[in-house]
């Protein structure tokens, strides 16, 4: 995350006044991005103003009650705004669902989590993968040290990942985690907060919904249209129809501005939500979350370019349809892999990093490691070492066969990752880059390996975590080690070639 960052908080200092402006229909997560920016700016001695406009003025009991609690200055406007900056946040200026507040993009900055869909504002920070726009808006404050966030703030970006993510069920990324373990939020506040989010109006949607549900007694599923409603109350009626004997994977799913906001639930091994959810996205949108439960959304501009003549409906029945009849699914322990239509590679000298897991705890301690792809749980042991590859995936090695297939180095580690995999350590609350105690290391040529690329949608049982799956599309390479034949696991074609040359 913190390498994709390219818009420094103080290189806007220079601009005065400064209107921070949240979408037309402010949620708590726009709210709360907006509030984090315009108090930074306040505490640099700006003239900062924090507005929304649209006809619709904002009448959800919690949000006021998170507006009146935390001091937040929301102000609803009217009215051009043509001098200084602008600042959009958790929408794109030019987009449809934020007022023009200027004629022109001049002097416009973006800062969002949603698709990109507006293209020619230079100063734009656009971040799809996050869970919410505070925790975009919490790293680019985290980046200027003079900063300290006051509590008012911290509840306040609390409160939007919270809202953003189903009460936290659908985080996928590692940045939304890091937030979430930095901030100490008013915990009284936010109960108040939930406790005021749901209408009778709401309970009378969710009842509706499940009157006119899509099930699939094939596989299981169901698929739910809900009329238009605040985001959390798809998570409600997720959490219901889960509860279903004849449902063990759901989509509950709904119509908001400039898109499809969508809410995924699982209750077996072979579907992981997070990962469904992104095959649901895939192309036209983003989601993520956890094993069990999970969300995103869809574009609509990005959805029309994709199928311009279906619902959104039949767009995701097909999807959903698609998931469940498309993939391969591969136990490392008990596969017939045909061994002679794979061919032979050994792994390139490529410096991937490795540390024994007693250099980051003592014996018998838990490390978690936070990955893109989820947390890691390893007990430290004389036994194994955590490797690191090279776009910043973490697996456990046995300390032979790391002896055994790698020589050490102090070569500088190759890694190409969108986040940096971070050790959380339980016994002493401490956190840090795993980078900080890694070392190098070359595989030598005596790892030899049998691999084929994938011809659809794999999911891959590994012998190290048989407890969920890691899923491939067609181009991946299927890889098997010659000397341990329930050692399988996948490598995204596209660095395949960085890693392994022919035999």
């Amino acid at each position: 995350m913190k390498e994709s960052i390219k818009l420094k908080l103080p290189t806007l200092l220079n601009d005065s006044p400064i209107v921070i402006q949240c979408h037309d229909t402010p949620d708590a997560d726009a709210i709360a991005s907006g509030f984090a920016l315009y108090d930074y700016f306040l505490s640099k001695g700006k003239s900062v103003t924090l507005v929304y406009s649209g006809p619709n003025t904002i009448d959800k009991p919690n949000l006021l009650l998170m507006i009146n609690a935390l001091d937040i200055p929301l102000q609803q406007v009217a009215h051009e705004h043509n001098e200084g900056l602008l600042i959009t946040v958790d929408c794109q200026f030019g987009a449809g669902n934020v007022s023009p507040l200027r004629g022109t993009p001049d002097n416009v900055v973006i800062i969002d989590h949603h698709r990109q869909e507006i293209f020619d504002i230079p100063r734009s920070e656009i971040h799809p993968k996050l869970g919410c726009c505070a925790t975009l808006v919490w790293t680019l404050l985290s980046e200027d040290k003079s900063y300290a966030i006051p509590a008012n703030v911290e509840t306040a970006l609390y409160y939007g990942l919270l809202t953003d993510t189903n009460n936290l069920s659908e985080i996928g990324h590692p940045s939304d985690k890091d937030m979430l373990d930095s901030l100490a939020p008013d915990l009284s506040l936010i109960n108040r907060m939930k406790s005021a989010n749901i209408t009778l109006a709401d309970m009378e949607t969710a009842g509706l919904a499940l009157l006119r549900t899509s099930h699939n007694a094939a596989f299981n599923y169901s698929v739910t249209a809900v009329k238009p409603c605040d985001p959390n109350i798809l998570g409600f009626i997720s959490d219901l129809a889960i509860q279903v004997d004849a449902v063990s994977s759901c989509v509950v799913f709904n119509t908001i501005n400039q898109g499809i906001k969508f809410s995924v639930r699982s209750c077996i091994q072979d579907v992981m939500a997070n990962e469904m959810a992104a095959f649901i996205a895939a192309d036209v949108g983003s989601g993520g979350g956890h094993v069990s439960k999970a969300g995103g959304f869809i574009a609509e501009s990005a959805l029309r370019l994709k199928e311009p003549t279906l619902s959104a409906e039949a767009f995701l029945l097909k999807r959903v349809h698609q998931y469940f009849t498309g993939f391969d699914i591969i136990n490392s322990r008990s596969h017939n892999l045909d061994t002679e239509a794979m061919s032979r590679y050994q792994k390139r000298p490529v410096t991937l990093g490795y540390v024994p897991t007693l250099a980051l705890a003592e014996l018998g301690s838990e490390i978690r490691v936070r990955t893109l792809e989820g947390d890691v749980n390893i007990l430290a042991s004389d036994d194994v070492y955590i490797m690191i590859g090279i776009q910043g995936e973490v697996y456990p090695i046995e300390r032979a066969v790391f002896d055994a297939s790698y020589d050490t180095t102090d070569a500088p580690i190759t890694l190409i990752a969108e986040y940096i995999p971070r050790v959380y350590l339980n016994a002493s609350e401490q956190n840090f880059e795993i980078l900080e105690r890694a070392m190098g290391c070359i595989a030598n040529s005596r790892v030899c390996v049998l691999a084929t690329p994938t011809e659809k949608p794999t999911k891959v049982f590994t012998k190290w975590h048989d407890a969920g799956y890691f899923a491939g599309q067609p181009g991946d390479y299927l890889v098997m080690k010659e000397s341990d034949p329930n050692d399988v696991y996948l490598v995204k074609g596209d660095i395949f070639d960085r890693l392994y040359e022919a035999c």
